[in-house]
């Protein structure tokens, strides 16, 4: 048999009554006053709580002894409470004598005779419980937020800062866990996951869209369609821009075009002509209208321009040729005649332009007629800057205006002024210096 402990047996505190023997339910309430003595749970303190030391008041009403006061206000963890000297703590008075006389000899006979000074019980620190309930905590302390659980290591697992999405990546992330997204960027790429969100939002938007009634979709084709007035504005900027472009087309054809297809023409004719008189093919005197019979040459303006019969625009002066005065009331004489007066005609501007820069010819510059036969020079003398087209006195033998003043072998060059336009005529005049065949070789202007 286990032995007895040596505090119940010795205790200061007065043996096994204080601790509930059988001593305890004597006298009149004992048994009450033993239950009394008993601790209270709803009194204890919670887990991890420190106890607050309770002043020794409970039970002295009912007149309990020291002992059982301090019995009642002891709870295990905690240090004893320092039981009081009699000196320092005089009982108080019960409120029955019976009742107040055994307290006196019970107090008497255990602390009078031999009180002593209890030994300090050093406070040893409660070991912390481990926190299971995520939903509840300690008095005073706040309640943690519930953590999620990996899967993997089953254990408590702080949740990812959320990251920004690089360039071209969706805002969105895949879901499941990290292992997942890095799944499916491996498996679709960067700029794959942002694709497949947006190619997958599509229906999603298409079908959100309610279907049109009838008369709402007839409201919206009227909307749609455009009224009279739009239409005639249409019609009429389109007619504009058409008129604009055709214009622009018929400047560069007159400035630009006719120019070099005259050339071409121009340049044909002259080639012709040479070969037919290396080939010694003899023209008669008189030639048909259009037709080349010789070749002007002007060395200071650079020009080299068949010359043909008659002045038709469209058969002479528009191919890019030099037309004579051969017909009609203005017929001038031929360069091989004795005396007389050689009149041209020839375009300023477009169709080849032969004479646009006659008016930069000063006296004293050579004006050459190539013939089959011979060469004619001819020398600037005078010019006339501006006359009306019916003058026609300037194709005369003896031009009015010039500085002739008796017959002789003349020359006449006429055109239109200003430039692109045809509202008068410039006139330029020269003497015959020199007739020379062409057995001699060819004249000095036409050399250097």
């Amino acid at each position: 048999m286990t032995a007895l402990r040596p505090e119940r047996d010795s205790s200061p505190y007065g043996g096994e009554a204080a601790y509930g023997g059988a001593d305890a339910f004597e006298g009149a309430g004992g048994f009450e006053a033993a239950v009394d003595r008993l601790a209270d749970p709803l009194t204890d303190p919670l887990p991890g709580q420190p106890r607050t030391e309770q002043p020794v008041t409970a039970g002295r009403q009912e007149g309990w002894s020291e002992p059982e006061r301090y019995a009642r206000d002891w709870y295990p963890g905690q240090d004893r409470p320092r039981p009081q000297s009699p000196a320092q703590t005089p009982p108080r008075q019960p409120r029955h004598a019976a009742q107040a006389q055994t307290q006196q000899q019970s107090y008497e006979e255990t602390y009078a005779p031999s009180y002593e000074e209890p030994a300090a019980v050093p406070y040893e620190q409660p070991a912390a419980v481990p926190y299971e309930d995520p939903g509840t905590a300690p008095y005073g302390q706040p309640v943690a937020p519930a953590l999620p659980l990996d899967d993997e290591t089953v254990a408590l697992r702080i949740p990812d800062a959320p990251e920004k999405p690089r360039i071209g990546e969706s805002a969105t992330p895949a879901p499941g866990g990290r292992a997942a997204r890095r799944k499916a960027a491996r498996r679709h790429g960067r700029h794959g996951g942002a694709q497949e969100a947006s190619e997958g939002l599509e229906p999603a938007e298409k079908g959100a869209e309610a279907p049109l009634s009838r008369l709402e979709a007839r409201r919206a084709a009227r909307a749609r369609k455009p009224s009279a007035g739009v239409v005639v504005s249409r019609v009429i900027g389109e007619v504009f821009i058409t008129t604009g472009v055709l214009m622009l087309l018929f400047v560069t054809y007159q400035l630009w075009w006719s120019n070099v297809r005259a050339h071409q023409q121009a340049g044909s004719a002259a080639h012709h002509l040479q070969e037919d008189w290396a080939k010694g093919k003899r023209n008669p005197g008189s030639f048909s209208p259009g037709q080349g019979f010789a070749i002007l040459h002007i060395p200071k303006l650079d020009v080299v321009a068949p010359i043909a019969e008659g002045i038709s625009k469209t058969k002479v002066l528009d191919r890019g040729m030099v037309g004579h005065y051969g017909e009609g009331d203005s017929k001038t004489a031929m360069p091989d005649a004795k005396s007389g007066n050689f009149g041209l005609a020839g375009h300023r501007n477009t169709h080849g332009e032969p004479f646009r820069y006659i008016n930069r010819l000063k006296p004293g510059d050579e004006i050459v007629v190539e013939t089959q036969d011979d060469y004619y020079v001819y020398e600037m003398t005078s010019i006339l800057p501006v006359t009306p087209p019916s003058n026609t006195s300037v194709l005369d033998p003896i031009p009015r205006g010039s500085t002739f003043t008796k017959p002789g072998r003349y020359i006449t060059l006429t055109t239109c002024t200003p430039e692109f336009t045809s509202k008068y005529r410039m006139i330029v005049w020269g003497k015959m210096v020199e007739d020379r065949p062409r057995s001699k070789g060819k004249p000095d202007a036409l050399v250097g």
